[in-house]
């Protein structure tokens, strides 16, 4: 996996479509380049801004099931903005990368896969430092 902005972009899963309603679907080492670990959902209102961290070993692995969500990626020294608005698309974001999302829409909701169990360690919620562990100054 590539640790820079220009290196993400939009994946698009499979959809299947049936007359009673749709299927998307998300398999590890298949759909994602990982095994997943773990997965969450969060909901937010409207306006809301989560995340805003970064991971020292973690992937993931970002689909929006419902509503919207501006996705804005960091490496440090660019950043790239994406919109989830469609469970069939998703956004990898592999570790050393800033990740802050806007939630946009009463019934938005993030589905998050995960190629590591929670860390607390792993997570960098400082910006500065953050920039630190991009240059290399800190582990």
């Amino acid at each position: 996996m590539h640790d820079s902005v220009s290196f993400l972009k939009l994946v698009k899963l499979p959809h299947f479509f049936e007359d009673n309603g749709d299927l998307v679907v998300i398999e590890g080492c298949v759909s994602i380049p990982f095994d997943i670990a773990r997965v969450f959902v969060v909901r937010a209102p409207d306006g809301a801004i989560r995340g805003q961290h970064a991971h020292r070993k973690c992937s993931q692995f970002l689909t929006c099931p419902s509503g919207s969500i501006e996705v804005v990626c960091d490496d440090g020294r660019q950043s790239a903005e994406f919109v989830l608005n469609h469970p069939s698309v998703g956004l990898l974001v592999p570790a050393g990368i800033w990740s802050q999302q806007t939630y946009r829409g009463p019934r938005a909701a993030l589905t998050v896969l995960c190629d590591r169990r929670y860390e607390a360690a792993d997570y960098i919620r400082d910006y500065g430092s953050f920039l630190d562990f991009r240059a290399g100054k800190s582990g």
